[in-house]
């Protein structure tokens, strides 16, 4: 089974949160075995920038030719960015899962540190917490 890169933390079944630098931004994407599961990716549905998110609900969806996966936030906040290059060319949520194919980025007190929201495991059971920028 592929080891959960570092720098990264589970925020939830099938994805994954990356703090900024500052803790105030984290980086938002899904998890090498959800990519894989989806296949190909055909298109990707974004949250709006500026639209607050909650924890724990639904707010994008890649979808294959045969199926769709629902990305739940994993922080509440408010989407700062979202990744126009992945919505453009969807294969990269596949190709690159946790570099070039992050989905969104969310502006909130969560992002890092002790409030941050809990790890959970991964596959491998490893986590960890991102002490570098976004890239």
């Amino acid at each position: 089974m592929a080891q959960f890169p570092a720098g990264l933390r589970r925020g939830g079944e099938h994805e994954w949160v990356r703090s900024g630098e500052g803790g105030a931004t984290a980086r938002i994407g899904i998890t090498a075995a959800a990519a894989a599961d989806l296949g190909d990716v055909v298109r990707v549905e974004l949250p709006t920038v500026g639209s607050e998110v909650v924890a724990g609900d639904a707010c994008g969806e890649p979808e294959s030719t045969s199926t769709a996966l629902e990305v739940h936030s994993p922080l509440t906040g408010v989407v700062s960015a979202v990744n126009e290059a992945a919505a453009a060319a969807p294969e990269t949520i596949c190709s690159s899962p946790y570099d070039e194919g992050w989905l969104f980025e969310v502006e909130s007190d969560e992002a890092q540190g002790s409030d941050g929201p809990p790890d959970h495991a991964g596959p491998t059971g490893s986590q960890s917490v991102a002490t570098g920028p976004l890239r």
